[in-house]
């Protein structure tokens, strides 16, 4: 599966459609009190917690391999009591400082089992810091432990991938996604924007030009087809669109308007903020990510309104239709006995 380039030129998305676009192959962010690198492509190297390595260790099958190269998080636990740790994970084809470090985020496992930095451990490596993603990563550990005032000495803990130039070790596994993956994903989210019911319209008023965006539309659809990209049946059968070929929202069905990726989330009164960059429409995961696979691939992606995706999070859509219909079941009204009940509670709260 490839993206294919346009036949023809083409004019160009408005500038936050583009950037909307462009943010779908980066991951989400991540603070600096993480181990994760905030707001990264997606190909970057990933992490993989030690106990998930044989799940994860071919991203897409036998044979695959990660873009960027990974790094397997060895449990200190685990591997200060287990007998001869180093050979189990060299039967695992791995080695600390090559492709495996030892993540420290407990400061139980530090106070326990970490020797000083720079002494020796039992297999003659050197006890200090990583310093590169790339093997040889420079080291065999790093930590991230929170600062606590239950404690008089509990300051912070960082060692490792703590500078600018070099923040974050990796990117949650889950969250990966090759180049190829990240092109057809995004040529296929271009498509459902066309595919909303006033896209046209829309991109006329933003920018484009009626003929230009036109154009676009066509060519892009036309490039979804040969790269296998707009089978209507899956999309339907995903929730991306409806019967009519319009673009839905996954959770709520309801129609989407392409004013929705130009249009910032209203925002609740005197509590607004200048810099919103939230807008009504965001990128919805259909199958919800997950360690062990991969799901940030065309079929499982699609746009839906920001409200609606809070309310998913990570449970995935069914789970939660699941859950509302209890709510709603639980609740049993019409809506004109919901109404009746709002102003009694409103009439309540003021009493």
């Amino acid at each position: 599966m490839s993206q294919i380039t346009a036949r023809n030129r083409v004019e160009k998305l408005p500038p936050l459609l583009e950037r909307k676009l462009y943010k779908t192959g980066q991951t989400r962010g991540a603070s600096v009190r993480e181990i994760y690198q905030n707001r990264v492509s997606r190909n970057s190297t990933v992490l993989i917690p030690h106990a998930f390595w044989e799940q994860c260790k071919a991203p897409y099958g036998p044979g695959q391999t990660y873009e960027n190269g990974f790094i397997v998080l060895v449990e200190p636990s685990w591997y200060f009591t287990a007998t001869d740790p180093d050979e189990l994970l060299n039967q695992q084809g791995l080695r600390l400082g090559t492709n495996a470090l030892l993540l420290f985020l407990k400061r139980s496992d530090l106070v326990r089992f970490a020797p000083a930095i720079d002494s020796t451990l039992p297999n003659g490596m050197t006890f200090t810091a990583a310093t590169s993603r790339i093997a040889p990563l420079g080291g065999v550990l790093f930590s991230r432990i929170h600062s606590t005032t239950a404690l008089s000495n509990g300051r912070a803990v960082v060692h490792g991938f703590d500078e600018t130039s070099i923040r974050g070790a990796g990117i949650r596994v889950y969250e990966y996604a090759s180049s190829e993956m990240i092109g057809a994903a995004r040529l296929q989210l271009e498509c459902l924007i066309w595919m909303s019911h006033d896209s046209v319209k829309v991109m006329s008023s933003e920018g484009m030009t009626e003929a230009g965006a036109t154009h676009r539309r066509n060519v892009q659809l036309a490039n979804a087809v040969a790269a296998g990209l707009l089978d209507l049946s899956r999309l339907r059968e995903a929730r991306m669109i409806d019967d009519n070929g319009n673009t839905i929202c996954p959770l709520c069905l309801d129609k989407i308007s392409a004013a929705g990726f130009l249009k910032r989330e209203e925002q609740a009164e005197g509590r607004a903020v200048y810099d919103l960059t939230v807008t009504e429409l965001s990128l919805f995961h259909i199958d919800e990510l997950r360690i062990g696979k991969l799901q940030h691939r065309p079929y499982n992606l699609s746009w839906g309104h920001h409200f609606c995706n809070i309310v998913v999070k990570d449970a995935g859509i069914i789970p939660t239709l699941e859950w509302m219909k209890r709510v709603v079941d639980n609740n049993g009204h019409s809506w004109k006995e919901l109404e009746k009940r709002k102003a009694l509670i409103e009439k309540t709260v003021e009493m």
